[in-house]
């Protein structure tokens, strides 16, 4: 298995994942760039990204295939993401999730009241109508 960036020739497959996890694929295409994946020979097998908003960040869109969730790669991926993150610098990282709470409190992340949040990533369309209002928004201040 290989951890690398995401290059164009994986967006099909990134989206096909995350609809699998019923996860957005809004902005995904957008974003690319600062996508990662692990890919088993020729397949995605998991995929995570970023959206840099200034000097802010918002992970998005993590999502191991079935038959290898539970085996860590979901968390190598976020370690990937945290660290390109803090060589930029960025101020915090947010994300919305309505089902990973507890897995991303143990990168560090914290439950906020969305008016916490900083104005740039509210700005984002994930926080403008991708994810739903109930989504839980988390934060991690580097």
């Amino acid at each position: 298995m290989l951890l690398r960036s995401a290059v164009l020739s994986d967006l099909s497959s990134i989206e096909a994942l995350l609809r699998a996890s019923s996860l957005p694929t809004a902005g995904v295409a957008e974003h690319l760039e600062h996508f990662v994946v692990l890919v088993d020979a020729a397949h995605v097998i998991a995929c995570g990204g970023i959206e840099y908003h200034g000097d802010f960040a918002l992970i998005r869109s993590i999502a191991v295939a079935s038959p290898c969730q539970g085996t860590g790669i979901g968390g190598a991926i976020v370690a990937r993401l945290l660290a390109e993150c803090r060589t930029r610098a960025v101020r915090s990282i947010g994300l919305l999730t309505t089902t990973a709470e507890d897995y991303f409190a143990s990168f560090g992340f914290v439950p906020v009241a969305r008016k916490e949040v900083p104005g740039p990533l509210l700005a984002s369309g994930q926080f403008r109508g991708v994810c739903p209002d109930s989504a839980t928004a988390m934060l991690l201040v580097c």
